[in-house]
C-alpha cells in the first residue's frame, strides 16, 4: 500500500498537482527565452559556417581565382563563427559539451598551421655581379638573371655586364623602418580582392616604398657594383633595371610585363629606379596577375638586374618555336626600330621574320610592317618615344644576315635548355647582338584548319577579318572597349576585351574577359603571353576594329580564323576547349586545401552511432554537426527535461473531441490568458497556426476499414508488445501539446498507439528556419508500420523533406527554406499527422498504399491552395 502512495505522489508531483512543483510559469518563460536567445545565436552561427565552408568549396572548382586575403579571411571567418556556435551549445546545455572548447582549439592550430606561408631567408650577398652567379643562386637572384648570368658564364652568349640586387637585399630593404609589417597590414585590411580595391591598394603600397630610404649599407654595395660596370664599359654608363622576382619566368609563370623596367638610367638616379622597380610588385596588373595565378605575395621576393644598358638601333623577340603549334620547328623573329620595348608592350606592329632550320637556317617567310613609331634613348637619361621618319618605317628593321645569326642564338639556347626558349634581344649601335632576356615558351595548340567547322551564312555574320592569333580559341560576349583606367575598373565579367594597344596594363582584365582583341600588337608581346597562359582567346592586328565594333555588341572571336561574327556562331562555340583552372595546383590553392582539409570534411553523419562525440570531431564541420544536432535536440527536450506546472498550459477552444493544450513559452498569446482555456484567435505562433490549418483542412473520416487478419494483428500487438505503451515519462506524452512563442512551436501528440512530435522554427530569417520530425508507433504488426512509415517518408520526400526511415520509426527534417515554403510543409505535417491514424492496420496490401497515397497527394494538393485558411475562418 505504501509503494502505492508514494507512487501516486510521484505522479502528483509530474503532473504539477502536487506541492513539490519545482518551477512556475514565470520560471518556465525565463528558461525558455535564454535557451531561445542561444539557440538562435547558435542557429545564425552555424548558417554563417556553412555559408562559408560552401564558399570554400566552390573556391576549390577554380572558377574564380583567389588569394591569401580571400584564403586567411574566411579561415578566421569560419574558426570565430565555430567557435560561437560551441559557446552558444555551452549556454543551452549547461556544461554537458565541454569537450568541444578543446577540439575547437587543436582543429583551430591546424588551420592556422596549414596557413603560414614562409617567407624567403634575408641571409646571403646583397649585391652579386653576373660573373659570381651560377644555376644554384636561382632563390637569390631570381630565375630571369640566373638565366642571363648563365648564358654569359657557362656558354659565353653575349650579354651586356651587371649584377643582382638579390632576395636578401629585398628583405633588407623592407626589413628597414617596418616595412613589411605595414605593408602586410595594408593587405589583410582590404576589404576583398576587386579590381577597385587592388587599385587604392596598388597606389598605397607603392607610394609607401618609393617614399622609404634604401638602407645605407645596401646603397653602398649597389653603387660599388655600378663603379664595376663602369670599369668594364665606360665612365657614366647607363643601365637598364629589369625585375627577376622569384617565380618569375619560371614555366607556367611568366609575369610577362607585370613588373617594371627601368631603361637609360644614370649612376645618380639608380636607387630611385631600383624602388620603382620593387614598388612595381604592387603594381595592379601584378597584383591581378598573383591573384589570378594563386601565388602569395609572400612568396614573391623582388630581385632586380641592372645591366649596362644597350642603345639599340633595332629590337625585339624572338621564339625558337611556333608557340601555337607544337609541330611546328621552325623560328620566328619580331624586330623592329628602336629598343625592343616596342615589341614587348604591343604598341607597334612589328616585322615578322620566319626561319627554317631544316637543310640549314634559311628564311622561309617575311612580313614588314610600317612601324610607324620606336623608342630610342635619350642622349642624358631615359627613354623617349618618336615616329619613324620618311621610307625608313616601311623598311626592314633587320637584315637577313642578322636574322640568320639571331636564329642560330636561338638554337643554341633550345639545345642549351632542351625545350623551346622566348628570348628578347637587341642590335647595338655596332650591329652586335646582345641578348637581354631568356625563358621557357609557352606553347599551345591552335585548332587545326582541316579540323575546323563551316560556319552557315558567314559573309552576313562576319564583321572583320584578319589580324594575327595571339592565343587560340572561340568565345562569345558583349563588346567593351578599353581606352582608360577608368574603363579598367568598369569592365564587365565575360566581356570581349576590345583595345587599340596590346599593353601589359590591360592583363589585369584577362581572368574576367571572354577574348580579348586588338587593333595593334603581335604574337610576342606581353599580353598575347598572358592570354596564353590564361586560356584567352586573343585576336591582334586587326585594324580599324575599335571602329568597327561599339559597346554592348554581341560578337563570336574566332582567334584561330582570324575572324569576328555577329551574334552566336553556335557551330564554333560547340568546339571551343574548356577555359583552365589558373588556381589548380597553384601555391595558394594547395594552401586553401591543406586548410580546408581541417575545415570542411564531415566525418559525423549518424547521431545515433556511438562514434557522434566531441572527441570524434575532426573537422570544423563535424563540431557544427555534432553542435546543430545536440541544440535541437536540447531544445526539443526543454518539456521533457522540466516537469513544468500543468497550470502553466492552456486547453485549446475547439469544436471537436480532441484535448489540445498550449504553453506559451514567450509571445505565442496576442493577450495573457488568466483563465485555463484560450481560444485561437488568441494565438500569434506562425508554425502552430500553419500544423494547425493543415490538421483541420481535411475533416477526418475517422479509422479505415479493418478486415479481420488486420483487427487480430492489432489485437495480438496491443496485449503482446511492450513498445506500445508510452515512450516518456511525462503527462505530455498522453495528451496532445504545444509549446510556442511567435516564431516557434514544439508539438508532442499522441493518438492511440502513435506517437509523433514536429519542432520547428520559422520567421522571415530563412537562414535561421528548421523543421524537425518524427513519427513512430502503431499497433499492427511491424511489417505494416514499416509500409505506413515509409508512405509517409515517400509524401515528405516529394515535398522536400529530408527522410530517414529507422524501422518503423521516421525522422524528417527541412532547414533554411523561406517563411511561405515552411508554413506549407507544416501544414503537410499537420495533415498527415491526423489522416494518417491507425492508417497501419490497412498497410497489407500494395492496392491500400497506393490508394491512400493517390489521397494524400490530392488532399496535400488542396491544402496547398490555400483552403485551410478559409476552412479555419468558417469554423
Amino acid at each position: 500500500m505504501n509503494r502505492i502512495i508514494s507512487s501516486f505522489r510521484r505522479l502528483l508531483t509530474e503532473i504539477g498537482l502536487g506541492s513539490d512543483s519545482p518551477y512556475t510559469e514565470e520560471d518556465l518563460r525565463a528558461a525558455f527565452r535564454t535557451r531561445y536567445h542561444n539557440f538562435r545565436l547558435l542557429l545564425t552561427a552555424n548558417n554563417k559556417a556553412l555559408e562559408i565552408m560552401t564558399d570554400l568549396e566552390k573556391a576549390l572548382q577554380g572558377e574564380q581565382p583567389f588569394g591569401m586575403s580571400f584564403v586567411r579571411s574566411r579561415s578566421t571567418a569560419v574558426c570565430v563563427n565555430v567557435f560561437r556556435i560551441v559557446k552558444h551549445l555551452d549556454e543551452i546545455a549547461g556544461g554537458k559539451y565541454n569537450e568541444l572548447y578543446d577540439r575547437f582549439r587543436i582543429i583551430q592550430a591546424r588551420i592556422n598551421e596549414a596557413l603560414e606561408v614562409k617567407r624567403p631567408s634575408a641571409s646571403g650577398e646583397l649585391v652579386l655581379p653576373f660573373a659570381a652567379i651560377d644555376r644554384s643562386m636561382v632563390d637569390q637572384v631570381g630565375s630571369k638573371m640566373a638565366n642571363i648570368a648563365i648564358l654569359s658564364n657557362e656558354i659565353s652568349l653575349p650579354v651586356p655586364p651587371g649584377f643582382v640586387i638579390t632576395a636578401t637585399a629585398y628583405e633588407r630593404f623592407l626589413q628597414h623602418h617596418a616595412l613589411q609589417t605595414e605593408i602586410d597590414r595594408k593587405i589583410q585590411a582590404a576589404s576583398s580582392e576587386k579590381m577597385e580595391d587592388l587599385y587604392s591598394l596598388s597606389a598605397e603600397i607603392q607610394q609607401l616604398i618609393m617614399a622609404a630610404e634604401v638602407p645605407p649599407e645596401l646603397e653602398a654595395d649597389i653603387m660599388a657594383a655600378y663603379a664595376e660596370v663602369e670599369q668594364r664599359t665606360e665612365p657614366d654608363v647607363r643601365v637598364s633595371l629589369r625585375s627577376s622576382a622569384l617565380g618569375e619566368d619560371v614555366a607556367g609563370h611568366t609575369f610577362a610585363g607585370q613588373f617594371r623596367s627601368e631603361l637609360n638610367v644614370s649612376r645618380e638616379n639608380i636607387l630611385e629606379a631600383y624602388k620603382s622597380v620593387l614598388s612595381s610588385k604592387y603594381d595592379l596588373a601584378a597584383m591581378a596577375y598573383r591573384l589570378n595565378r594563386g601565388i602569395p605575395d609572400e612568396e614573391v621576393a623582388m630581385c632586380v638586374g641592372c645591366m649596362a644598358m644597350v642603345s639599340a638601333m633595332s629590337g625585339g623577340v624572338m621564339y625558337s618555336r611556333d608557340p601555337l603549334n607544337l609541330r611546328d620547328r621552325r623560328i620566328f623573329i619580331s624586330s623592329v626600330w628602336g629598343l625592343p620595348k616596342a615589341v614587348v608592350d604591343g604598341s607597334v606592329d612589328p616585322d615578322l621574320f620566319i626561319v627554317s632550320r631544316e637543310n640549314g637556317m634559311s628564311i622561309v617567310d617575311k612580313l614588314i610592317k610600317a612601324k610607324e613609331l620606336q623608342y630610342i634613348c635619350y642622349p642624358d637619361e631615359g627613354v623617349c618615344r618618336l615616329e619613324t621618319g620618311g621610307d625608313r618605317k616601311a623598311e626592314a628593321s633587320l637584315t637577313e644576315e642578322q636574322v640568320l645569326e639571331l636564329a642560330s642564338l636561338a638554337t643554341r639556347l633550345e639545345e642549351y635548355y632542351g625545350w623551346p626558349q622566348d628570348i628578347e634581344w637587341a642590335v647595338a649601335a655596332d650591329g652586335s647582338i646582345r641578348i637581354l632576356q631568356c625563358r621557357a615558351l609557352e606553347q599551345h595548340e591552335s585548332a587545326a584548319a582541316d579540323s575546323r567547322p563551316e560556319v552557315e551564312n558567314a559573309s552576313q555574320a562576319l564583321i572583320a577579318r584578319g589580324g594575327v592569333t595571339a592565343s587560340p580559341g572561340v568565345a562569345y560576349g558583349e563588346v567593351f572597349i578599353v581606352k582608360s583606367d577608368l574603363d579598367r575598373l568598369r569592365f564587365p565579367d565575360n566581356a570581349i576585351l576590345v583595345t587599340s594597344q596590346s599593353l601589359p596594363r590591360w592583363a589585369p582584365l584577362l581572368s574576367r574577359a571572354a577574348a580579348v582583341v586588338t587593333e595593334l600588337g603581335g604574337v610576342a608581346g606581353h599580353l598575347a603571353n598572358v592570354a596564353r597562359e590564361f586560356g584567352v582567346p586573343g585576336l591582334f592586328g586587326l585594324p580599324l576594329v575599335t571602329e568597327l565594333l561599339k559597346n554592348g555588341d554581341r560578337v563570336t572571336v574566332d582567334a584561330d580564323g582570324l575572324s569576328i561574327y555577329r551574334g552566336r556562331v553556335e557551330e564554333l562555340l560547340a568546339v571551343r576547349s574548356a577555359r583552365k583552372n589558373l588556381m589548380l595546383g597553384s601555391p595558394v590553392y594547395e594552401i586553401l586545401q591543406a586548410a580546408t582539409e581541417h575545415i570542411v570534411p564531415l566525418n559525423l553523419l549518424d547521431p545515433d552511432a556511438p562514434e557522434f562525440h566531441p572527441k570524434k570531431c575532426e573537422s570544423l564541420h563535424d563540431i557544427t554537426r555534432f553542435c546543430h544536432e545536440k541544440s535541437v535536440h536540447e531544445m526539443f527536450n526543454f518539456g521533457k527535461e522540466r516537469h513544468f506546472s500543468e497550470r502553466a498550459s492552456k486547453q485549446l477552444v475547439w469544436h471537436v473531441p480532441m484535448q489540445w493544450w498550449i504553453i506559451n513559452l514567450d509571445d505565442g498569446f496576442k493577450e495573457e490568458v488568466k483563465g485555463k482555456r484560450v481560444h485561437l484567435d488568441n494565438i500569434t505562433s506562425i508554425p502552430m497556426l500553419a500544423i494547425w490549418d493543415g490538421a483541420m483542412a481535411v475533416p477526418w473520416e475517422g479509422p479505415p476499414p479493418v478486415d479481420a487478419k488486420g483487427f487480430m494483428s492489432v489485437l495480438v500487438q496491443a496485449t503482446t508488445n511492450p513498445a506500445l505503451e508510452p515512450g516518456l515519462d511525462s503527462v505530455y506524452a498522453v495528451r496532445n501539446y504545444f509549446m510556442i512563442s511567435r516564431n516557434f512551436c514544439s508539438l508532442t501528440s499522441r493518438f492511440g498507439f502513435h506517437f509523433s512530435t514536429v519542432e520547428a522554427l520559422v520567421s522571415e530569417r530563412d537562414q535561421e528556419n528548421y523543421i524537425s520530425f518524427a513519427f513512430k508507433g502503431g499497433a499492427a504488426d511491424y511489417a505494416r508500420r514499416v509500409k505506413r512509415a515509409m508512405l509517409i517518408g515517400q509524401v515528405l520526400e516529394g515535398h522536400g523533406f529530408d527522410v530517414e526511415v529507422k524501422q518503423d520509426n521516421l525522422f524528417a527534417r527541412l532547414v533554411g527554406r523561406d517563411e511561405a515554403y515552411m508554413k506549407d510543409r507544416l501544414k503537410i505535417l499537420g495533415y498527415l499527422i491526423m489522416h494518417t491514424r491507425q492508417l497501419d492496420m490497412v498497410m497489407s496490401k500494395d492496392a491500400s498504399v497506393a490508394e491512400y497515397r493517390n489521397k494524400f497527394r490530392k488532399d496535400i494538393a488542396q491544402i496547398l491552395g490555400n483552403l485551410a485558411t478559409e476552412l479555419r475562418a468558417n469554423a
